[in-house]
């Protein structure tokens, strides 16, 4: 790997046996209401799954921002009484957190805050920028000093030297200069907005709560907080919140949304509804179409909790073979990596799941993941049924291969290190001791998105993962492979767009 691939390939610090795909991260807004900081905090408990690292709050009480940003989990960072009183106002976002640009410390947390000619901002983002490297290389050629390494910050550093004379003008000025996904939310002194990508790659919808609007990654921190869904923030539209109102702005050139499957695969919480399908009844339809595709004579349907529970309950139902929970999760587990010798750490997976051997003895076990990255956790989960005494063990994965790496806001390792990128089905199956292996197919995985059967030439999801065709293009990865030189940049900051 070049220097140049290194440094977009920022470092990972998660633990080095768990090749779970995570996502960077959730952002949750709120307007006009009374106690928001407490608000936001009920929002970023439902989002904790997008993103376990890090959260934090900013506020403005009418005269003044406050922000509080913590690293690890926003129950215990937000919780007590004294919330409020501690970061008092009546609008507020949030975000947790999960670094896939940029590493895991405090000064990459966000909401990140500024203070522009224009007033304060306040800044929360969910998704990676493509041309990140590039458009900070540029702008720290120009005179800007980044206080962190995250792509999020190269968003504040073009709304401040852009020329145009409003705040809502200076937004768009500034989002037309990235490429990417990504869903943001800002707070200026005046105005809650929000913005997501022109091919709407990461989700963001809109909610009321009490007659005032709300913004959240997804519906389950709308339900949390007992807010009403409204309808999705569209792909390429900016939402202005203001003591008007709400305002559309569709400023980009129109595009056909590509929406993110692997929302429906493994991110969103199965009670969320995005982009109007429920993710519970897509992974149910994933389970079944799986059992169609990839049959096997067995005894007990078991998932791999908690994410392969729905997609298991489908197969279980297509198949007639029972669904039996023949692993359980512990909830309390914190993370393994930092357990202090290797030998304890090797028993991480027994620390996160473990077997119930009544439902796995002498049985033919149908084992249903929801996707498989490098495989590491796979086997020791296998040998783990099989020491509990499952007679057979038949793995199948409820989405289709994974065989590319990810851009737009999820840690997933690069190609040489996907599993199902190197070897073929059958010697997957021999390394991770199974008696057979299944994917299900990128046609299922559309026909249990009730979509029509993918479109070559112009898809309807972002499924570059398991087809290579990514959305749009990689600048930075582009440049550091040497396949672009940069000439193309048409990065121009001192020059209205």
């Amino acid at each position: 790997m070049t220097q140049d691939q290194d440094r977009y390939r920022q470092p990972s610090f998660r633990d080095p046996d768990d090749d779970t795909p995570r996502l960077e991260c959730g952002v949750f807004g709120v307007y006009d209401t009374r106690a928001a900081a407490a608000i936001a905090a009920l929002g970023l408990h439902a989002l904790q799954h997008r993103g376990q690292e890090a959260c934090g709050i900013a506020v403005f009480d009418g005269q003044r921002f406050h922000t509080e940003r913590h690293m690890g989990h926003v129950g215990d960072a937000f919780a007590g009484p004294d919330l409020v009183d501690r970061l008092p106002g009546h609008s507020a976002i949030g975000h947790t957190r999960y670094s896939t640009a940029g590493g895991s410390f405090i000064r990459n947390v966000q909401p990140m805050f500024a203070d522009l000619e224009a007033g304060g901002v306040a800044l929360a983002h969910n998704g990676n920028l493509t041309n990140f490297l590039t458009l900070r290389d540029q702008l720290v050629a120009e005179g800007a000093i980044f206080q962190s390494t995250s792509d999020s910050e190269v968003i504040l550093h073009l709304l401040a030297r852009s020329r145009k004379a409003k705040f809502v003008e200076r937004f768009i000025d500034a989002l037309s200069k990235i490429e990417g996904g990504y869903a943001l939310v800002a707070l200026t002194n005046k105005k809650l907005i929000g913005a997501r990508d022109p091919l709407g790659i990461r989700p963001l919808v809109l909610g009321e709560l009490d007659g005032k609007p709300v913004l959240a990654s997804e519906t389950c921190a709308l339900d949390m907080i007992g807010a009403k869904f409204v309808r999705d923030v569209e792909h390429g539209e900016i939402v202005v919140i203001d003591h008007k109102g709400i305002r559309s702005l569709k400023p980009f050139p129109a595009a056909r949304a590509r929406p993110c499957v692997f929302e429906y695969v493994y991110f969103a919480r199965p009670d969320s509804v995005v982009n109007g399908r429920s993710v519970y009844d897509v992974r149910k339809r994933m389970g079944q179409r799986l059992a169609q595709e990839s049959g096997v004579e067995a005894d007990v349907v078991v998932p791999v909790p908690d994410s392969g529970v729905p997609a298991a309950i489908g197969y279980s139902q297509e198949s007639g073979i029972p669904f039996e929970m023949g692993i359980i999760r512990n909830h309390y587990v914190g993370r393994t990596f930092i357990q202090p010798t290797q030998g304890v750490r090797e028993l991480g997976v027994r620390m996160k799941h473990s077997p119930n051997r009544a439902v796995l003895a002498g049985k033919r076990v149908v084992l249903i993941d929801d996707s498989i990255v490098r495989g590491t956790t796979s086997l020791k989960i296998v040998r783990m049924v099989r020491e509990a005494g499952a007679k057979e063990v038949h793995l199948r994965s409820a989405s289709p291969p994974i065989m590319w790496p990810d851009y737009y806001g999820i840690d997933m390792p690069d190609r040489e290190h996907l599993l199902a990128a190197n070897k073929s089905v059958e010697e997957i199956a021999k390394i991770l001791e199974v008696d057979s292996m299944g994917y299900l197919s990128v046609d299922g995985l559309y026909a249990a998105m009730q979509s029509e059967p993918r479109d070559p030439a112009s898809p309807q999801f972002t499924d570059h993962y398991f087809t290579g065709d990514y959305p749009t293009r990689l600048l930075d990865r582009e440049i550091a492979e040497g396949r672009n030189d940069g000439t193309d940049r048409q990065l121009s900051f001192l020059v209205d767009a």
